[in-house]
């Protein structure tokens, strides 16, 4: 047992089963950090590969068939899905299991190349590690735009004028940060973002919101973990976390002119979801917003079985999205 002085002892974080941080800085993840290798599905056909951008970013690529299949042949150019993966910033890597067979599945129901982010992780990254990661990778994706560039997938397959971000949880969190830096700074070549994708994003904000009832213990420790994660923000109003907070960037920026925001009924934070798609249609931003929220199930419910019922709906409104 640690001694009172001892403060690399003391748990200052934690969720049962997953995390466990200590005020020393030292961390014991129980969940999501084990990888397993790319590989082709036996089952899709949707192909993966993996590749390092730089000493702190990498990416697992998925690729679904590119031909034979509804007459399309080999010049048929396929949907770009940039994908971020959730976990509170401090929780998963890109290349564990879940994500792999999710993102295998999800490649193969969008006809889409996805390009999945493997970021640095807080605490021993506090954000904004993520961000700036994340931004290299879509910096990275886009720089393929004119045919030529490291990865073939991307310079034969993708249609750089179809290109979507996307992630669930914190992934959402990074999609929608990573499409508004977008919109003030630009993509290379020209490149721009079609649309996002944001599945149960992890917004906060000042008050209480109903949704929150559904566990307040657990909506207790979603604002405590944001203070973990990012030891220097300002509170649950940084714009980081509260994009309807005051002094944020107008949603007007955002790079895109669709978005499509995925909510649980029973996910605490699925109210801050809500007044993220009304303060998007109140902003100015001149785009379309789709909402799509399933019943009886709480947060992230469909990495748990995405071939369940309602996580398949998600999907199929996720595919259609994409496609349109």
């Amino acid at each position: 047992m640690a001694g009172s002085g001892d403060i690399d002892g003391e748990v200052v974080f934690e969720v049962e089963h997953c995390i466990r941080i200590f005020k020393g800085g030292r961390v014991e993840r129980y969940f999501g950090s084990d990888s397993v290798p790319a590989s082709t599905d036996a089952a899709t056909g949707v192909a993966s590969k993996d590749r390092a951008i730089s000493p702190d970013v990498s990416v697992r690529l998925y690729l679904p068939p590119v031909a034979g299949v509804s007459g399309e042949g080999e010049g048929k150019k396929l949907p770009l899905l940039i994908y971020f993966h959730g976990g509170g910033f401090c929780l998963h890597t890109a290349f564990n299991f879940v994500f792999h067979a999710y993102l295998t599945s999800l490649a193969a129901r969008t006809r889409a190349i996805v390009v999945s982010v493997e970021y640095r992780l807080a605490p021993e990254h506090p954000l904004p590690a993520a961000y700036e990661d994340s931004w290299q990778a879509v910096l990275w994706a886009a720089s393929h735009a004119p045919g030529a560039g490291e990865e073939t997938w991307l310079t034969d397959h993708a249609d750089f004028s179809r290109v979507y971000l996307a992630g669930e949880s914190a992934g959402a969190n990074i999609a929608h940060n990573m499409a508004m830096r977008a919109g003030a700074e630009g993509l290379p070549h020209g490149g721009r973002v079609n649309g996002v994708v944001l599945v149960h994003p992890y917004f906060l904000g000042r008050g209480k919101v109903p949704s929150e009832d559904w566990d307040p213990a657990m909506a207790e420790n979603v604002v405590k973990m944001w203070s973990v994660v990012c030891p220097a923000t300002t509170g649950v109003d940084d714009p980081w976390i509260n994009p309807l907070a005051d002094g944020a960037p107008g949603l007007e920026g955002l790079a895109c002119g669709r978005v499509l925001v995925c909510l649980a009924e029973k996910d605490v934070i699925r109210d801050r979801g809500r007044a993220y798609c009304e303060g998007l249609k109140a902003s100015g931003w001149a785009g379309e917003v789709e909402v799509v929220e399933v019943a009886g199930h709480g947060h992230c419910f469909h990495l748990m079985d995405f071939n369940g019922d309602e996580a398949v709906r998600q999907d199929d409104a996720i595919a259609e999205f994409v496609n349109r």
